[in-house]
């Protein structure tokens, strides 16, 4: 089983990053191959919105993109993961997601969803934030929904970890580590 996963914190061992290596740990007992980005340290532009995958469903622009396109075709599995900045996905993560409009093209108007493959395409979605209310989670869930959506993955699961602000207090909140390493283990036995 092939799971990539996308760390769209610009921290490091902050804790989006904590949330989500917990998360990796059954999944690497296990011995999946994992790929994972670290989407603040590529190079990766915005959607230009030029229109250049509408008859090809093949994004234009030259840059790191490429390897994720490879890598989420080819995917079982894809874990997103996210702090919430002002109700919503980091920007990191959400230029990553705005350059899918090449698979958006090619699955709506080209009429070619990514097959689904031997093990069904299932994704999981991390959030990370610093208000207890569930409005920055319910807006970054909607945008997380559309992507796994247009990259043909009917299928995820969140979990959403709030009232975590500081870097690394994530490990003294009461269940969020266990919640985390249960929610990677349910993602490839599911």
């Amino acid at each position: 089983m092939r799971i990539i996963a996308f760390q769209g914190s610009p921290r490091i061992e902050g804790n989006t990053d904590i949330l989500l290596k917990e998360t990796l740990k059954p999944i690497q007992d296990r011995g999946h191959d994992i790929t994972l980005f670290k989407l603040n340290f590529m190079n990766i532009k915005p959607c230009q919105d030029c229109g250049g995958c509408d008859k090809t469903g093949r994004c234009i622009i030259n840059d790191d993109m490429a390897e994720i396109y490879d890598a989420i075709r080819e995917a079982d599995r894809i874990i997103l993961a996210s702090p919430i900045f002002f109700f919503g996905v980091s920007a990191q993560t959400k230029i990553m997601i705005d350059r899918c409009q090449s698979f958006w093209c090619e699955k709506y108007l080209l009429k070619k969803p990514i097959p689904e493959g031997p093990y069904g395409r299932k994704g999981l979605l991390l959030l990370v934030g610093g208000m207890k209310k569930e409005i920055g989670v319910q807006c970054s869930e909607v945008t997380a929904k559309a992507f796994f959506r247009t990259i043909s993955v009917q299928e995820h699961n969140t979990l959403s970890v709030t009232g975590v602000d500081a870097k690394r207090a994530i490990l003294e909140h009461p269940t969020a580590l266990k919640e985390a390493y249960e929610a990677g283990k349910k993602l490839i036995t599911n």
